[in-house]
């Protein structure tokens, strides 16, 4: 017999609850993750988002395999759990990538389309213009960024290529982040509107509808590329400025190379005394 569990005063079986566990904690340290309200390395101890969730450390768990799943945590084994870091080194390969991803499944998309695939993408379009407008308004850029995802998706699908379509989301989803970044920055530059924003995805659907596979290639890499100029743009305006340097006092650096010194005079001496003949 299945458990039940009382949950606002309504009985409710134990699994539906553990399930609403799980969405809860799950949709909203993703919300965080993807607007860097939790940075990336941050440890996310199971016992500690159970007590802030008050939830048992099952649905957390599962939780955090469904983030692990999105990439967006890693699961280290017998060390915990941590916000998947962004490998700023290794940048210019995922928009290279996603560069080449994004131009294939844009042109399948234009030679394989169906009225039902352009009607998806339609509703798709007018979801994202919506989630620009929403996220101008409140200053939260997740509207724009699932939105974004989703619109894209929809052309991906059309595309009728599973594995280039697993491979781009693959992109998107561990690009979602930098998207944040990216359109934090963009902010900050009042010649970008929204209806600039939106013309890329404009031109694209269009070029798609039309059948023009040549045109649409073109757009999603320019639209890529676009992305790739700002977003290396953002990294060198702001990283640079986050390294904190710091010099040492000139006693500080003599009695660090003292030290230095001294450990190894004794490694020397030490070998020394390894090496040499015993007396029998």
């Amino acid at each position: 017999m299945a458990k039940v569990a009382k949950v606002a005063g309504q009985e409710q079986p134990a699994e539906a609850t553990k399930e609403t566990g799980t969405a809860r904690v799950y949709l909203t340290l993703r919300n965080e993750i993807l607007t860097m309200k939790i940075a990336p390395g941050t440890h996310l101890d199971e016992l500690g988002v159970g007590e802030r969730f008050s939830v048992s450390r099952s649905p957390v768990r599962e939780a955090l395999v469904r983030l692990s799943a999105e990439g967006l945590v890693t699961i280290l084994p017998n060390r915990g759990n941590i916000v998947t870091p962004i490998d700023f080194q290794r940048v210019p390969e995922f928009l290279d990538a996603l560069d080449l991803l994004q131009r294939v499944t844009h042109r399948l998309a234009a030679l394989h389309r169906t009225t039902d695939d352009i009607r998806a993408i339609h509703a798709a379009h007018k979801a994202y213009l919506k989630g620009v407008a929403e996220s101008i308004k409140t200053g939260d850029s997740l509207p724009m960024i699932e939105r974004n995802f989703d619109f894209h998706m929809a052309i991906a699908k059309a595309g009728r290529n599973i594995y280039f379509a697993d491979l781009y989301r693959r992109l998107l989803d561990e690009g979602r982040r930098m998207l944040h970044l990216h359109l934090k920055y963009m902010a900050l530059d009042p010649a970008i509107t929204p209806e600039g924003m939106a013309a890329h995805h404009t031109e694209m659907l269009q070029a798609i509808e039309e059948g023009d596979a040549d045109h649409a290639e073109a757009c999603a890499h320019e639209h890529a590329v676009q992305f790739k100029g700002r977003f290396m743009d953002f990294l060198d305006r702001n990283l640079t400025a986050q390294i904190p340097v710091k010099f040492a006092s000139r006693s500080q650096s003599r009695n660090a190379t003292d030290e230095r010194q001294g450990n190894a005079r004794s490694r020397q001496t030490k070998a020394a005394k390894e090496t040499s003949p015993s007396c029998s």
